[in-house]
């Protein structure tokens, strides 16, 4: 095992960019240090681009340093410009409040808030809602140059679009953020995406002009496939952590459809194994690189959700591939006599249980040649699903070559 979680988190491939690495990788060494990361709760779970920050918050405690998750219940009535060409939707504060306790609930399955100092949970809505305006403009808000924060490209990408004045001030409460916990808890690192690098250092900046402190920062790539692609988004949108958003199923498909060139890439980003478990699956090539996506699908939908969803993902996924095992576990839809009536269009059974966006698409997936009923390719677009289909049992719907749903029928 590495002896410095800086070792280890550069070997995982999570570090982009860092203030003074030598410096903190010997702070990392010397003593335990207080870090953190910030997540605005802009809806009631986490997905797949989080995991990244999520983890070098694990593997920091696991190091036994102190991590704490920041809960943007302020800078959320704000919004992050970073990496939007438009003006995020307000939030209402009950809302933040609904999503900020779900936020902090889903990041506890992996971080331990228990108590004996080793993590903290703090919500920036506790300092940042009291704020007088005149006040802060006059402490904080003087030093801060806007010619300077024009320059970074979280701003620089919005004012081709219009930036709003509301935006502006996100990177000042976000610098604020590291000045309260350095004062507070005795932060002295922040870390976050690669996009949050120009609000981090702005906080660096902050500390050091306030307080005289050296504070250190670290960011993490921003995770694309392949094909440059962001990471998380599937045709049936956003893969939540929320097993009740994306079912642990869909989750375990999500990392088996990966690419081959970056499955090895995500088992050291994304998994706990050790170099020495991954190094077998380096040497793979051709088709043996399906047991390594068999491997990352498994490790990790242990670790998001539990051991027991990981086992029947995977018993469902070697029964719908025809490699035996249960089905148990399997997405599936259960249609009532009434929902069927005297018969569903396909199109829109395919539409509503998510293996199509919509019957029309449906429709043209079906001239396509994408669709399957029953392990038979569609050709009619007007057939009717009816009770009949069902005595033999419950009916396998496909979409391509992966994707699978069972539907079955209550009566």
């Amino acid at each position: 095992m590495f002896e410095n979680v800086f070792d280890e988190l550069k070997y995982r491939g999570f570090i982009e960019q860092s203030t003074d690495e030598d410096a903190l990788r010997d702070l990392l060494g010397e003593k335990k240090v207080t870090s953190y990361i910030g997540f605005d709760p802009t809806a009631d779970s986490l997905h797949v681009g989080n995991l990244v920050q999520i983890l070098a918050l694990y593997h920091m405690q696991k190091y036994g340093h102190h991590p704490i998750a920041l809960i943007g219940g302020g800078t959320t009535m704000i919004g992050d410009p970073s990496g939007k060409t438009e003006l995020r939707q307000m939030m209402t504060r009950e809302k933040i409040e609904s999503n900020s306790a779900c936020i902090k609930k889903q990041i506890g399955k992996y971080i331990d808030f228990s108590g004996g100092g080793t993590a903290t949970a703090v919500d920036n809505a506790d300092w940042l809602l009291g704020l007088g305006y005149i006040e802060f403009l006059r402490d904080i808000g003087r030093n801060f140059s806007v010619n300077r924060m024009l320059a970074a490209e979280s701003y620089k990408m919005r004012l081709e679009t219009g930036l709003n004045f509301i935006e502006f001030n996100y990177q000042i409460l976000q610098a604020y953020d590291y000045l309260e916990l350095n004062r507070r808890y005795g932060c002295v690192l922040q870390m976050g995406g690669s996009d949050q690098w120009g609000n981090i250092v702005a906080g660096i900046d902050l500390v050091r002009r306030m307080e005289g402190n050296e504070v250190y920062a670290l960011t993490t790539p921003l995770v694309t496939n392949s094909a440059g692609q962001k990471m998380g988004k599937t045709a049936q949108g956003a893969v939540w952590l929320d097993p009740d958003r994306f079912k642990p199923y869909d989750f375990y498909q999500y990392w088996i459809n990966v690419d081959d060139q970056d499955v090895i890439r995500f088992m050291k980003l994304f998994t706990m194994l050790s170099p020495e478990e991954i190094a077998p699956f380096e040497a793979m090539q051709g088709a043996d690189l399906r047991k390594a996506k068999q491997k990352l699908a498994y490790e990790l939908t242990a670790f998001i959700h539990d051991k027991s969803s990981a086992e029947e993902a995977q018993s469902a996924a070697a029964a719908l591939f025809g490699q035996g095992g249960a089905k148990e576990g399997a997405p599936e839809t259960v249609l009532t006599d009434t929902e069927l009536g005297d018969g569903m269009p396909i199109t829109v059974l395919f539409a509503k249980v998510g293996l199509a966006p919509s019957s029309s698409e449906a429709r043209r997936m079906i001239r396509g040649g994408g669709l399957y009923f029953k392990d038979e390719r569609v050709s009619d677009e007007r057939y009717l699903v009816t009770a009949a289909d069902f005595k033999s049992g419950d009916v396998l719907l496909r979409a391509g070559k992966k994707r699978f749903h069972l539907v079955k029928i209550s009566r």
